[in-house]
């Protein structure tokens, strides 16, 4: 699962019926060092390539979400269909604190 924050949303003129019941969402994945602000600050774009992920929970724009991408992207499904990534998440709150660079080395 990554973490992303939702900054925009997709219309379409057509969609096709086994997708009814959803929208979907432009994401912009949630980068290491930003992890901690990502859920009390407005939306930001990080330098990583934006997602569009199918989202049927109920996200808005700023929220951070969790995203779930490939096939595993399909599981709730009971049918086949053509999506690469899925909103499994809308965060509250997040809280990250990396490991200090002394203990990143093993005995």
């Amino acid at each position: 699962m990554r973490i992303a924050q939702v900054i925009g949303k997709v219309t379409l003129s057509v969609q096709d019926p086994s997708l009814t019941g959803g929208r979907w969402l432009v994401c912009s994945p949630v980068t290491e060092n930003r992890i901690n602000q990502a859920c009390t600050s407005d939306a930001m774009v990080s330098p990583e390539p934006s997602l569009v992920a199918w989202d049927d929970i109920g996200a808005g724009l700023g929220d951070v979400i969790g995203i779930v991408e490939g096939a595993e992207a399909t599981a709730p499904f009971d049918r086949d269909i053509a999506i690469d990534a899925i909103n499994v998440a809308i965060f509250d709150s997040l809280s990250h604190q990396p490991l200090p660079s002394n203990t990143d080395a093993r005995p």
